[in-house]
Parts: C-alpha cells; sequence; structure tokens
C-alpha cells in the first residue's frame, strides 16, 4: 500500500460541468480531495467539448481559461481538502502551463485518460490516451514536472493491460492513479500488488460495505462520483473509510 494521498482517503469526482470549487465546498468537511472540471484546456479538447455541450454535455468552456482555472483553485484552496483539477489535453505547451497553475495554487492535476466520447477520443485524449501509452507518459512528465498528478483511468479497455500502463505511469511521474473499475472491482487487487502510485478506486461507491469493497483489494482512497452532492453519504463513507484504517494499523501494530 502506497502513503496515504490525502485525508481523510475519500475524494469526490463528480461529472464534468458540475464539479466547481462551489460544489467541493458543498462536501468539504468530510472529504480530502475534490476533482475539479473536467476541463477541455486545448483547441483540439475544447472544439470536441463544444460538441459534447451541443448535446446535452454541461462542459466547461469558459473564454478566459486561465482566469477561470485561477478563480477556481484560489476558491478551492480556501477549503480544508486537497483540490485537484481535472483536465483533457492533447498539447504539451497548454498542459505545462495549466500544471504550472495548479502548482502555485498547491492543487493537484488530473490528466483525463478516461472520457469515451467519441468527439474527445478522436482528438487523441481521453480514453484514447490508454491505447497510446506513450503519448501519456509524455503528458504525465509535462505535468508532473510542475505538481502532483493523477491519471484518471477505466477498467476494460479493449488491449490495454492496467498493471503495465500504471507502472508506467509511476515511471513518468505519476503521484496517483484513479481507477474506474467499471464492472471489475478485482482489478484493484491486481493493481495494489506492487508498491506503485496511490491508487484510488472509483465506480459505484454509495455506502461502507462499497467501501470496504475497495479499501480490502488494496485500494489507497475511494472516490465518490454521481452521489458527490450528498454530504450524508460522504460522511457515511468517509467514517467507514476512517474506521478501516484504524483497524489496520491497530492490527499492523500488534503484529
Amino acid at each position: 500500500m502506497s502513503t496515504a494521498p490525502f485525508e481523510p482517503r475519500l475524494a469526490v469526482a463528480s461529472l464534468s460541468g458540475v464539479a466547481d470549487a462551489e460544489w467541493a465546498g458543498n462536501v468539504a468537511a468530510t472529504v480530502g480531495c475534490a476533482m475539479l472540471g473536467g476541463l477541455a484546456i486545448d483547441r483540439p479538447t475544447r472544439t470536441a467539448a463544444k460538441a459534447l455541450r451541443g448535446r446535452g454535455r454541461a462542459e466547461f468552456l469558459p473564454a478566459d481559461l486561465p482566469a477561470f482555472v485561477d478563480r477556481q483553485l484560489s476558491a478551492a484552496g480556501s477549503l480544508d481538502l486537497r483540490p485537484a483539477l481535472n483536465v483533457r489535453a492533447t498539447e504539451l505547451d497548454r498542459l505545462d502551463e495549466v500544471a504550472a497553475q495548479c502548482g502555485r495554487h498547491g492543487a493537484a492535476i488530473e490528466l483525463n485518460a478516461h472520457c469515451r466520447q467519441s468527439e474527445m477520443c478522436a482528438t487523441g485524449a481521453g480514453e484514447q490516451l490508454m491505447r497510446e501509452p506513450d503519448r501519456l507518459y509524455e503528458q504525465v512528465a509535462v505535468a508532473s514536472a510542475r505538481t502532483t498528478t493523477s491519471v484518471k483511468l477505466r477498467a476494460g479497455v479493449a488491449g490495454v493491460a492496467l498493471p503495465e500502463l500504471v507502472a508506467g505511469l509511476e515511471a513518468a511521474g505519476a503521484s496517483w492513479v484513479h481507477v474506474d473499475v467499471m464492472d471489475s472491482p478485482e482489478v484493484i487487487e491486481r493493481l495494489a500488488s506492487t508498491d506503485g502510485p496511490a491508487l484510488i478506486a472509483n465506480n459505484g461507491v454509495r455506502d461502507a460495505a462499497s467501501a470496504r469493497c475497495y479499501l480490502r483489494r488494496g485500494a489507497d482512497a475511494v472516490s465518490v462520483g454521481r452521489a458527490s452532492d450528498d454530504p450524508r453519504l460522504l460522511a457515511r463513507v468517509a467514517a467507514a473509510i476512517s474506521v478501516w484504517f484504524d483497524q489496520k494499523a491497530a492490527v499492523e501494530a500488534g503484529r
């Protein structure tokens, strides 16, 4: 198990166009990290995001991207949690600029290799990065030179071996991997079998039992997505996580 990526070991990671600093502030009392965004940061990904918004997706597309990022991270920086900014990127120079902004605010950056919308994948961003790992490693190397870097991944992508991909991400400089396990929670066991980046498990966390499902398999933290606007649910999950790690520490101390 890796060092805790944040405390408490619960993150929130909502849908695009919903996860802003105000949303994070509503749940800051119970979580350790809020993944803001996702945010398209360069011309190809912004073009794709406009197409997604045109068919009902609530994508962030600020006219003044640097100012928007500064406002969001400044607001999130006043909260008692670790902010992270989830970004869709293809252009390394723009990624470097945004990662530097995150670093100045003490925020992490999360590279989105998770989005499977066809418009975004066609640009080479999102899930397509999992199929072109050298490009993803290059993005990690650029971002991690500026700030703590997470990568959002998806299990079950055809032709992608996640353990090998995660090993490459660690070598490139990733501090966290944030994995949507889809319908395969056992993937956490395979990824936790080596001492790699901190492992954040995502998908279907709704209560103590679902959080323990991932912790038992070796996750360092869990994240809540669709229910990330429910403070009472988050409080129950956070309490279960705290109990889990307290009991684990007690067992290890007694050995």
